[in-house]
């Protein structure tokens, strides 16, 4: 059993020594949360893609700064790999930008989020299976993004919510898992980010972003669920 995880991005260069990419990361948290088959990290943003996509159990799309319905010949290309995959029948599970990738190239609208940016610790109504949220329904985790799904997927569940992003998991029969946030990321390369964007915000909201992570965040209950749904379906 191999998981395939289509890497979106390059870390800033400083970033690199402590963090290695959001493959790297991807991988961290799939090992964490139980996964003992192989993984395989390939640069998407690269054109690097395996010779034969069918030989894994499921492919990951990472996080991206990039527009997951824009026009960059790498994007257009990725959305043409998911879109034959998805025809295949191929297990897909989408973090941020894949989460968007995947609900375009499904006919869903995808755009920059109506409230803003998503940064830092967010809390959402989990609409799921039971043994991912706390007692009272809800879901911590990290979030970094400026788009975000605008509407459900058709033939879609959704699985997590809130006020700032309505869409923020969803899920297509046991094929597709998609979340909106990071449970890949850990609380310092979260503040990294924040930190990396502060001019754009008031200082208070800087302030109260980062005060945020200190609260912890349920990052690992998700990379469980996403490996019980690589196994198995949700």
């Amino acid at each position: 059993m191999t998981i395939c995880i289509l890497d979106n991005d390059r870390l800033d260069p400083a970033l690199v020594p402590r963090w290695h990419s959001y493959g790297a990361m991807t991988a961290q948290l799939l090992r964490a949360s139980g996964w003992d088959g192989d993984i395989e990290i390939h640069a998407a943003r690269d054109g690097q893609y395996p010779a034969d996509m069918t030989r894994f159990t499921a492919v990951v799309l990472t996080g991206s700064r990039s527009d997951a319905f824009g026009d960059e010949p790498w994007v257009v290309a990725l959305r043409e790999q998911v879109a034959q995959l998805l025809a295949n029948g191929q297990k897909l599970l989408g973090i941020c930008f894949g989460h968007q990738l995947i609900a375009h190239v499904l006919g869903a609208s995808v755009g920059r989020a109506p409230n803003g940016w998503g940064q830092g610790r967010m809390v959402y109504d989990w609409l799921g299976p039971e043994g991912v949220a706390d007692a009272q329904g809800q879901l911590a985790l990290l979030a970094s993004h400026q788009d975000q799904v605008l509407t459900l997927p058709s033939g879609a569940t959704l699985l997590a919510r809130n006020d700032h992003c309505p869409v923020a998991a969803y899920a297509v029969g046991d094929q597709v898992l998609c979340v909106q946030p990071h449970p890949e990321f850990d609380v310092d390369y979260t503040a990294r980010l924040i930190e990396a964007r502060s001019s754009r915000f008031a200082p208070e909201v800087v302030a109260e972003r980062l005060a945020s992570l200190q609260a912890g965040h349920d990052g690992l209950a998700f990379g469980r669920c996403m490996v019980r749904f690589i196994r198995q379906g949700l």
